[in-house]
């Protein structure tokens, strides 16, 4: 059976908001949460972007249900993995049996600031892949040496753990990330409603593993007012291709968009207060195999979109 779940946008929102978000998601009855771990926002329009740990920990103590997972963290350049393993730890600690870890491979965007080179492509997932071993490790208690080909970790011991294994999705768009994901993650995570990534995960032994997709919506009291705001807040959605991983900077992503209007965005992502599109978008990502879809709902206005939820989405979406 499909959970449903709600994308915290640490991006759009004050450390207080997400907070607050995440609350009102588990009151509408959303099954878990993904917030995003970022160190610049896409576009200056955005706004936020606060540290992800010290919020998890307050939603810890704001929720009593709903599940977490980073929407994704990256665990191998701005951040050495073993104080990603602290962190993860630690939130599970607080939230038992509610966290898990979602990661990727980064984007240059967040992972430049300290003047490291960003690597290409395959050498990303050879970092991911040794950080994944590196938290893992950590995760197992007792002292613990790693010395890699990236890594190094001396004599490192994690006196926080909880009781149960941290759990870890790893975010793949393309085949390569596919495979790896399938054969060190214990989840799935992606964007697209692509049958071949979700496959190529499945073959690489994540059969049986939960797969997390994201629905991206505006909803706004009009199709015409959501478009407007997914221009003004979230211009990104109209880029294709590698610019999300390769652009340094928040004002490379606003020329990038300079010339795409609202427009643009009509057929290509649900918007305003018709069901239909929102339903069909869902409901294809179910029937790729997707088993936990999450909605991020783009601008201020997330409590319009909390009652469009459980007013017209839930009843048709849970039985």
């Amino acid at each position: 059976m499909t959970e449903f779940g709600y994308a915290l946008s640490s991006e759009e929102h004050s450390p207080a908001r997400l907070v607050e978000n995440a609350r009102k998601a588990e009151e509408a009855g959303f099954e878990f949460a993904m917030i995003s771990d970022h160190f610049h926002p896409w576009v200056d329009a955005q706004g936020e972007s606060p540290f992800v740990w010290s919020v998890i920990g307050a939603i810890a103590q704001a929720t009593d249900r709903i599940r977490l997972g980073t929407g994704v963290t990256c665990p191998t350049i701005r951040i050495h993995p073993a104080i990603v393993a602290h962190a993860a730890a630690t939130s599970a600690a607080l939230m038992p049996g509610r966290f898990f870890l979602g990661v990727g491979s980064g984007e240059n965007l967040n992972e430049h600031i300290l003047g490291d080179h960003w690597p290409a492509p395959d050498e990303r997932l050879e970092l991911l892949e040794e950080a994944i071993e590196v938290m893992r490790l950590l995760w197992q208690g007792g002292y613990q040496t790693h010395r890699g080909k990236h890594y190094v970790v001396e004599n490192a011991r994690l006196y926080t753990l909880p009781e149960e294994r941290v759990q870890v999705a790893v975010a793949a768009a393309k085949e390569q990330a596919a495979e790896l994901a399938g054969r060190v993650g214990d989840a799935f995570v992606n964007t697209s409603p692509e049958r071949e990534p979700i496959e190529q995960f499945e073959r690489a032994g994540g059969e049986g593993k939960p797969k997390y997709g994201q629905v991206t919506v505006c909803w706004a009291q009009s199709e015409e007012e959501a478009a407007q705001t997914v221009r003004d807040v979230w211009p990104t959605a109209a880029l294709g291709g590698d610019l999300s991983y390769e652009l340094p900077l928040p004002r490379h992503f606003e020329q990038a968009t300079e010339n795409v209007e609202a427009g643009d965005f009509e057929g290509k992502l649900p918007l305003g207060p018709d069901p239909a599109t929102y339903l069909e978008q869902i409901r294809e990502m179910v029937e790729v195999g997707y088993t936990h879809v999450y909605l991020h709902q783009i601008g201020r206005d997330q409590d319009g979109f909390f009652r469009f939820w459980q007013e017209r989405l839930e009843p048709e979406l849970v039985g």
